[in-house]
């Protein structure tokens, strides 16, 4: 054989040795396009009987899924356990249901349903506190006795019992009801759908005089919270709480979580001194009534602090003619209240009227002094008269 032929017999090797070699690479490449190729030219309604179709339908007929290992599926249902995650402190609040929702529920609760909680829990301890009737003697005796309202029927005092109980409880970080409370309280003023810490200055902005909210309770307790809670769960009273909200960042501004806790002393006071005793009798409850003398006391403050254009100077001496006349016309006071919140469904009342809202930029919280009706020096004699 001479030369040229060998040659020409070594590059045909070569060429099929290449070819060879290309063809592994390629093959799942040159099927498809030889799927392709044979698909052209069929009619639509005869590719269903084509066999290459029918080999893949049956294929994928007997196809299983790959296992999920249980670590991936822990991991997937802690994920969607998750429902909101709060900026900058990091807590995560899980979904309804979750296995770690009791802990961090991130839900509202209802002024009932915080109601309920103590009516359940033990409160023995904090009930032998209480002193349900002022003490009179003497002439304050009998002239109450004589001209006093009636006293509270015998089936209401249980309830009656359990407000004042409860005026006793402090706030307890460690309650998971608690905590709750707060964070609707927090949730309803601000409209924030997050939670927020439970210690901090956005309590402060609230109207509290420190970070830390327990420390203003004295003299209301954890009724106080109840009735912030009352006031912005109820659907009719929830505007005119956002109402005196916006009232007390106005430039004649007053710290309102804190007026909130002064106008509950002022109630537990008229439960105690039975001046609510006639309207507890009327309904058959305490309660529901307790609760509408609070919001109508409230509203008398607003009402007065903005036509009379009081500052934070004048807080002690409003509320203690506030608490005055409240104890004085209790029936007055809940029947404006009932007015004014059907006037608000219909769009007609307002508590700024054409004043503008200045925000919580007018002034500073941390800067003003709020005197309380048990810090007012009783020789003082400034201070306007309710009318």
């Amino acid at each position: 054989m001479n030369e040229k032929s060998c040659s020409f017999h070594n590059e045909k090797e070569l060429r099929e040795e290449q070819v060879e070699g290309m063809s592994d690479g390629s093959s799942s490449q040159d099927k498809d396009s030889s799927a392709l190729a044979a698909f052209r030219g069929i009619p639509i309604s005869e590719l269903k009987n084509h066999s290459l179709l029918q080999a893949l339908r049956a294929e994928a007929n007997g196809w299983e899924p790959a296992a999920v290992s249980a670590e991936v599926l822990r991991a997937q249902e802690e994920w969607e356990a998750v429902d909101t995650i709060q900026p900058d402190t990091g807590i995560f609040h899980f979904a309804p249901g979750s296995q770690a929702s009791s802990d961090h529920p991130g839900q509202l609760v209802s002024f009932s349903e915080a109601l309920q909680h103590f009516q359940t829990v033990d409160l023995s301890s904090f009930k032998k506190r209480i002193q349900p009737t002022i003490r009179r003697t003497g002439f304050a005796a009998l002239r109450h006795c004589l001209f006093g309202p009636p006293k509270l029927h015998q089936g209401l005092r249980e309830e009656r019992d359990l407000v004042l109980t409860i005026a006793q409880c402090g706030l307890d970080s460690q309650d998971p009801m608690h905590g709750r409370v707060l964070q609707t309280i927090y949730k309803k003023l601000t409209g924030s759908k997050f939670d927020c810490a439970l210690h901090g200055d956005h309590w402060e902005d609230l109207g509290f005089q420190g970070a830390n909210p327990a420390t203003d309770l004295r003299g209301a307790g954890f009724l106080a919270l109840l009735h912030l809670l009352y006031l912005v769960m109820d659907s009719k009273t929830l505007p005119m709480a956002l109402e005196i909200l916006r009232l007390s960042r106005h430039h004649i501004q007053f710290p309102f979580c804190l007026m909130s806790v002064n106008i509950t002393r002022i109630a537990i006071q008229a439960l105690r001194e039975e001046c609510l005793s006639r309207e507890c009798n009327r309904q058959q409850k305490v309660i529901p009534v307790v609760n509408s003398f609070y919001a109508a006391t409230f509203l008398r403050l607003a009402h007065v602090w903005r036509t009379q254009k009081k500052t934070i100077s004048d807080s002690g001496f409003v509320l203690k003619d506030l608490e005055a006349l409240a104890k004085k016309s209790p029936r007055r006071l809940l029947r404006t209240l009932e007015i004014y919140l059907a006037r608000v469904s219909k769009g007609q009342a307002s508590l700024l009227g054409s004043q503008k809202h200045c925000g919580p930029q007018g002034h500073n919280s941390k800067d003003l002094t709020f005197t309380g009706v048990c810090d007012l020096q009783p020789h003082s004699s400034e201070g306007a008269g309710l009318i």
